[in-house]
């Protein structure tokens, strides 16, 4: 683990990063960031108020502030002009809201993937990393579906770039992310409700935070032409992760497009991924 450490800060030294989404993982990461002896990192948001919370709880010099929007061709170029490491975390992610708003969804998380990646074959980053998440893997709802595309698309790009090298972060759940089903089970909670449970026999991959930001780290290293990284975690029968909150829920149903069972990495993609102790490493593309 000393030797990995030694490899990641010779990887961070005087770098500079692009993290495309302030939100609760790209915050956090960059939080972690500051402890290497990075030379600058970027955040850009469409978000001003969210800009605003980082920069109040990490106020720190080294970090730059971009308010923009992954769709503007312009303000992508400016954000990852001379960056070293590209992190892309931003997406619509809500199940419900992409069902609801399918143009704008598609627009932000493959159109705006579209454009990071095009300009990364411009300005030529070291490495660029894509998050993405378990619901890409055999998908049945429309987030699910355009994550898969972007990352066929980082892999694409991967075999085809030689001078960067991409990688995708393929997660389940973080409990610490905002607008999760802990978030709501707590404020449902306070409010001395039942929590909303869609059905109790429903599992789901979670992990914690500084595990996340710990294997996004690891993968900066690894990342080289398109590989898929898929972290072990653990499963957890949402009815008891409820009831360590609640012992009192009320059964709302599946919605639209949900799964009982994620599925972290699908039975062809391990035909393709080579297992280490904490993950699989699925290629993609081959010479």
């Amino acid at each position: 683990m000393k030797n990995e450490e030694k490899k990641l800060e010779k990887e961070l030294k005087n770098a500079s990063i692009l993290i495309v989404g302030g939100g609760s993982i790209g915050s956090q990461l960059a939080k972690k960031l500051l402890e290497y002896p990075i030379h600058s990192i970027r955040i850009l948001d469409i978000d001003e108020y969210a800009l605003f919370k980082i920069k109040k709880n990490l106020n720190d010099n080294r970090i730059r502030y971009l308010l923009g929007n992954i769709l503007d061709k312009d303000r992508v170029y400016l954000a990852m002009k001379d960056v070293d490491i590209v992190i892309h975390t931003a997406a619509i992610k809500n199940i419900e809201i992409s069902e609801f708003n399918p143009i704008e969804t598609i627009e932000v998380n493959i159109n705006g993937t579209v454009n990071l990646i095009k300009k990364s074959m411009e300005l030529y980053p070291k490495k660029f990393l894509y998050i993405s998440t378990d619901k890409a893997a055999e998908p049945s709802t429309l987030y699910g579906t355009t994550k898969q595309i972007g990352e066929r698309l980082v892999s694409w790009a991967g075999s085809h770039n030689v001078k960067t090298k991409y990688g995708t972060i393929r997660f389940g759940n973080v409990f610490e992310t905002r607008g999760n089903a802990l978030e709501i089970w707590r404020e449902q909670k306070n409010e001395k409700i039942p929590l909303t449970i869609t059905e109790p026999n429903m599992e789901r991959y979670y992990f914690h935070m500084d595990e996340a930001i710990d294997f996004i780290l690891e993968c900066i290293i690894k990342t080289n032409r398109g590989e898929i990284f898929v972290p072990k975690m653990k499963s957890y029968l949402i009815k008891e992760l409820a009831s360590k909150i609640s012992d009192r829920h009320k059964i709302i149903g599946i919605r639209q497009g949900e799964k009982i069972k994620e599925v972290l990495i699908t039975e062809s993609e391990k035909e393709n991924a080579k297992e280490n102790k904490n993950m699989w490493i699925i290629t993609q593309y081959k010479k």
